[in-house]
């Protein structure tokens, strides 16, 4: 059982059964920026007449949306997420994390207590947001594969908090040593962990990147970033995102990403001159063409057996992920 391809194909569209024929698997996006701004419109209006309750739904169903627009070769994803998942995860990571939090940040501002006692109180709550780091990432990432399906089999992340605790804390004394130098092998470990403990049922997802290699573009985005006024940065994350891509593999088959520097450039300069010229309202519309450009110069090499696929089940909460979204963290590390 094979995906549909374009490419070595017979002639009523079903996939050539040779086991050893390479293919070429390719994602699109067939979501339309109409569609979504109907969506994120009527969200508005509910939260408001539901004085914020809502939110949650609106989140889900926004990504119910866009996971539904994702077409890879023929099939399409889908997302099971739900608004009262959401809701409850916000709720617990309010309660163990947000009232703590806010209690060393602010009781100390409050009951009028010394200077350093309000300095103390907000290193205290910045310490406890970075050690909930690992646990909002591993949380984040284990809720949305588990809530993601293709072809009726889910998604799911294996990984725990705990591991992903000891590379991070493990990597930030070099971050300090080398004055912010290690960061390409920092976000590759990240990287690292965060794939190979995918699955796609019962198949996992495999990452062979190195940071060394990564090194001299990170070199020369420091070097560069006061004559380029930091826009070197954006040309080293396109640089660390593709590469990305393209040392990530699943089966016998391998990520490739085609996206260029001058394709990301523009895509982000015609994105800002819509939302300038709608007063933010074409963000639904930047966010489809987003979308579109990274999925069309997106494909999957190789070759992919869904018989060998089954569905395993995980159990998962949406406490991670709104761990992150309590203190707006963005959790792409990479």
């Amino acid at each position: 059982m094979d995906f549909p391809v374009q490419d070595g194909s017979n002639t009523d569209g079903h996939a050539v059964t040779d086991v050893n024929e390479r293919k070429t698997y390719r994602f699109c996006f067939q979501g339309n920026g109409g569609t979504l701004f109907g969506i994120q419109i009527v969200n508005f209006l509910l939260i408001i007449v539901t004085l914020g309750v809502y939110y949650f739904w609106a989140k889900t169903r926004v990504r119910s949306y866009t996971w539904s627009q994702v077409d890879f070769c023929g099939d399409r994803f889908a997302y099971h997420g739900t608004g009262k998942e959401v809701l409850i995860g916000w709720l617990k990571a309010a309660l163990f994390l947000g009232i703590p939090f806010l209690a060393l940040k602010k009781i100390p501002i409050i009951t009028g207590m010394s200077e350093p006692v309000i300095i103390a109180g907000a290193l205290a709550s910045s310490l406890l947001v970075m050690i909930f780091i690992p646990v909002a990432t591993v949380g984040a990432r284990r809720y949305r594969l588990s809530r993601t399906s293709l072809r009726g089999i889910r998604f799911s992340f294996r990984g725990k908090w705990q591991e992903f605790a000891k590379i991070f804390f493990g990597c930030l004394p070099w971050m300090l040593l080398t004055l912010g130098f290690y960061r390409p092998y920092f976000e590759i470990r990240c990287q690292d962990f965060l794939i190979e403990k995918g699955y796609f049922g019962n198949k996992k997802f495999s990452f062979y990147g190195e940071g060394k290699d990564l090194l001299g573009s990170y070199v020369i985005a420091v070097l560069l970033a006061v004559p380029t006024l930091l826009l070197s940065f954006v040309w080293y994350g396109y640089k660390k995102k593709k590469y990305i891509w393209n040392h990530i593999s699943f089966e016998s088959a391998l990520f490739q990403s085609t996206i260029t520097f001058g394709g990301i450039v523009g895509l982000y300069l015609v994105n800002g001159l819509i939302l300038i010229c709608t007063l933010g309202f074409g963000a639904p519309w930047a966010k489809v063409r987003t979308l579109r450009y990274y999925l069309e110069h997106l494909t999957l090499e190789g070759r992919v057996n869904l018989m060998d696929i089954v569905q395993e089940a995980r159990e998962s909460s949406a406490f991670g992920e709104e761990v992150g979204d309590f203190f707006a963290l963005e959790f792409d590390l990479g």
